[in-house]
């Protein structure tokens, strides 16, 4: 339906007197006053035509044209097309005539982010409001460490030895300080003896802290030389730290690493390899009992503090002979590669278990199955009483393989038979395979204790050898 233009009407009241006027008098019926004078009111123009188009007063059409040639009808007009105004008639703060295109401000001036809405004129008074969890900073110190790594490696690339900086295991990050922290999280880092492996040439050698102790006191030491001859040698050492003594694990490595450097001296001289671990046991126990003496002031603030202790096994395979050194209850076994063959300990306890037995007061079931059993009565220390360093020599007639261990291990393989069904078949030719194997089977054990094992494969004898 379309809207009605209204006619034409004439006044209310006549203009000269006030009398009431009806529609169509040209003239006042009480004062004559001629009506024609008087102007009409304006038209009414509505802004639309409603049910066809139009064009309103404001001169925009309604609905817009579409294009010609064009199937797609056109944009309508939305009310932010036009720019809002105040009550006075101006332009609204930040507002922007339709027809201008606004210049955005350049990026981080105060314009960028403004709280006016230079599209619709509409004004938001109150600054945007925070994220409710934002999101961290990315640490710089990461894309630090990535860059030092990156650089580090390639200068090591490029001939220089350079020791990369240490990332956190939990993080993965951030940088781990001296006292085995992350800086950036601040997750404990695992210490380097929690776990240690190595091979040298034919030995090689696992440690592991276990599963109950919170640091690992044992240490172990391995390597491989030549006799004057140019037969080659190959050495092991093992040591157990005392933990009732103070600083076990300082006793223990401090002790392996003096056994290792004068065996290979020693070697290498042309020593008789079982006068070579003789030494050697004489040269740990020194490295031992240096470790006691501190200030008189530091053993006053720890006047019950015992003396660094530890025990000491050790093994060398040279020109066909094996020699084995020991004080304290860490053990050698021998496991040949024949299995069908016999395996042998070759080593004694120095220990509470072991004297009982000796003395035959006991059974080794018996002895070993009482809580004393691990009582040691020899040990690396200066509060030890005598040193006796215990060695021996043995010429096995075939080829075979030489644990040397702590009791982390053999608690959970205590005989030779025992010894022998846990060291894989291959020990021989992948011992470093074989001494994993073996700490693994301590852990499934329960790992109550340090758990430490090395392994000298010991190669086929020449022809008419026997035992020593």
């Amino acid at each position: 339906m379309m809207s009605q233009m209204p006619q034409q009407a004439a006044p209310a009241k006549c203009p000269s007197c006030a009398e009431p006027l009806e529609s169509g008098d040209l003239f006042c019926g009480a004062c004559g006053y001629d009506l024609s004078a008087v102007p009409a009111a304006p038209p009414d123009h509505p802004t639309l035509t409603m049910g066809a188009a139009g064009v309103g007063s404001s001169g925009v059409e309604w609905p817009p044209p579409e294009p010609e040639g064009s199937g797609t009808p056109a944009a309508p007009h939305l009310p932010t097309d036009l720019p809002g105004t105040d009550s006075g008639g101006e332009p609204l703060p930040g507002s922007t005539p339709a027809h201008d295109s606004p210049t955005p401000p350049p990026h981080g001036s105060p314009a960028h982010g403004s709280p006016v809405s230079p599209a619709s004129g509409v004004r938001f008074d109150r600054a945007p409001e925070a994220d409710d969890y934002p999101l961290q900073a990315p640490d710089p110190r990461v894309a630090a460490s990535a860059a030092e790594t990156a650089e580090a490696a390639e200068t090591a690339g490029a001939g220089e030895t350079t020791e990369l900086p240490k990332v956190c295991v939990a993080c993965r990050a951030g940088r781990v300080d001296d006292d085995g922290y992350c800086e950036n999280c601040g997750h404990a880092q695992p210490r380097e003896r929690d776990h240690m492996e190595q091979e040298a040439g034919p030995v090689a050698a696992v440690s592991d802290r276990g599963l109950r102790h919170h640091r690992n006191e044992d240490a172990f030491a391995i390597g491989h030389t030549a006799l004057p001859d140019g037969t080659p040698a190959a050495v092991a050492v093992v040591c157990d730290g005392v933990s009732s003594a103070t600083r076990p694990d300082e006793a223990s490595l401090a002790a392996s690493r003096a056994a290792i450097e004068s065996l290979l001296a020693a070697l290498e001289q042309g020593t008789h390899p079982q006068q070579a671990m003789h030494e050697a046991i004489l040269a740990a126990s020194q490295a031992v009992n240096a470790l006691a003496e501190e200030p008189s002031s530091a053993r006053e603030h720890t006047p019950h503090q015992n003396a660094p202790a530890c025990t000491f096994v050790g093994s060398i395979v040279a020109s066909g002979l094996l020699v084995v050194g020991w004080v304290g209850d860490s053990r050698v076994y021998w496991v040949p590669v024949d299995r069908s063959a016999p395996a042998a300990r070759l080593t004694e306890d120095d220990s509470w278990a072991a004297q009982m037995v000796a003395a035959g007061l006991m059974s080794e079931a018996e002895a070993y199955a009482d809580e004393r059993a691990h009582a040691i009565t020899g040990w690396l220390g200066a509060d030890a009483y005598e040193l006796e360093p215990h060695t021996a020599s043995f010429k096995p007639d075939r080829p075979g393989v030489v644990v040397v261990c702590t009791d982390g291990l053999w608690n959970y393989a205590e005989t030779a038979d025992e010894m022998s069904e846990v060291v894989p078949a291959d020990a021989d030719r992948r011992p470093l395979h074989a001494a994993r194997v073996l700490v693994g089977h301590a852990l499934d054990g329960g790992g109550h204790d340090n758990v430490t094992v090395a392994l000298l494969p010991f190669p086929e004898p020449p022809q008419g050898a026997g035992s020593a």
